[in-house]
């Protein structure tokens, strides 16, 4: 069996309009909501084995507030995560290490729509239909490695945003 957690960056900063896409950093909300993300991870037991993450700053950024709260894991920053379409998030999944879990870490509109590919079945919930930013998914596969992973084989195991942890 093999255990993929799907997450969004959290909030970015608009605030310099003339800011590259790539560049743009987390905002005060999207920080401490990486910090939140982080613990519900550790609480859970969902400590991913690898991450995989967009190289994209906020991405970068989100995934240094989950692990300031659930502990590191080895991290690769991987250029074609930024604005993938679902197949080629399919793609660098396909070729991650032999670990039985992975975290990859990316933008919409793809991360959502790679989600729903891979999922037998997809909940009744506006907030996993938009996947916003900070949403985590955490999808089991019965399936022997990453190579293996398809459309439609996965089973989610759990699903949060940021909004929803905050007390």
């Amino acid at each position: 069996m093999r255990r993929l957690i799907l997450m969004r960056h959290a909030k970015s900063n608009w605030s310099d309009p003339a800011q590259r896409d790539l560049d743009r950093p987390l905002n005060k909300r999207g920080r401490r909501a990486a910090g939140l993300l982080g613990g519900w991870l550790k609480e859970k037991g969902y400590l991913p084995e690898q991450a995989l993450v967009s190289s994209a700053r906020r991405a970068q950024e989100t995934w240094a507030g989950v692990v300031a709260v659930a502990g590191a894991a080895p991290t690769s920053y991987v250029p074609e995560i930024y604005h993938a379409a679902p197949e080629t998030l399919l793609a660098v999944l396909r070729a991650a290490p032999d670990v039985a879990s992975v975290l990859m870490l990316g933008h919409q509109p793809g991360i959502g729509a790679f989600l729903r590919r891979l999922l037998d079945a997809a909940p009744d919930d506006p907030a996993f239909e938009r996947f916003p930013t900070g949403a985590t998914a955490v999808i089991d596969f019965d399936v022997p490695g990453w190579p293996a992973v398809g459309w439609g084989k996965g089973r989610l195991v759990d699903f949060v945003v940021p909004r929803g942890l905050e007390s």
